[in-house]
């Protein structure tokens, strides 16, 4: 056993200033602990991400919600249909549109997003805990900045 130990803190010693292995590892370790808060909800975080931005303005097309996550339609067409037959969500033809379908929070999703947010906002507040809230707070800054900041060729 020591010998996997000593296997396991090379590894880390090695691949511990790479930050893809940080990043990836770090989401892992969050994922452990939002996973089992999600779940007596019936959740998993990306069906919730999809609920959170369902509710955060005017009602959106299963495509524009999937540019809006980054995830692909066929993605999303399944997210949505998982969360329909939870009866969390529902598609509705566009009122402005009758070619498009909109998807929009039932009452029970909207129960259910406000009791899983507070779990996932309690997860996350445990997970960076051990930084403190001024350096939680500069970490959540920071990887905003980062995914905010397009791309250069």
């Amino acid at each position: 056993m020591a010998e996997n130990d000593d296997d396991g803190a090379a590894v880390e010693e090695l691949l511990g200033i790479r930050l893809g292995y940080l990043l990836k590892h770090a989401q892992l370790r969050l994922a452990e602990r939002a996973g089992p808060a999600l779940a007596p909800f019936g959740l998993d975080a990306r069906e919730l991400a999809v609920l959170a931005l369902l509710a955060a303005g005017h009602p959106l097309s299963q495509v524009e919600a999937a540019r809006r996550l980054g995830v692909d339609r066929t993605t999303m067409v399944a997210l949505v249909d998982v969360l329909e037959g939870k009866e969390l969500v529902e598609r509705r033809r566009s009122k402005k549109d009758r070619r498009r379908n909109v998807v929009e929070l039932t009452e029970l999703g909207k129960r259910v997003l406000a009791d899983a947010e507070d779990a996932r906002e309690s997860a996350e507040r445990e997970f960076l805990a051990p930084l403190g809230a001024k350096d939680a707070a500069r970490l959540v800054e920071a990887l905003r900045v980062l995914i905010r900041t397009p791309n250069s060729p």
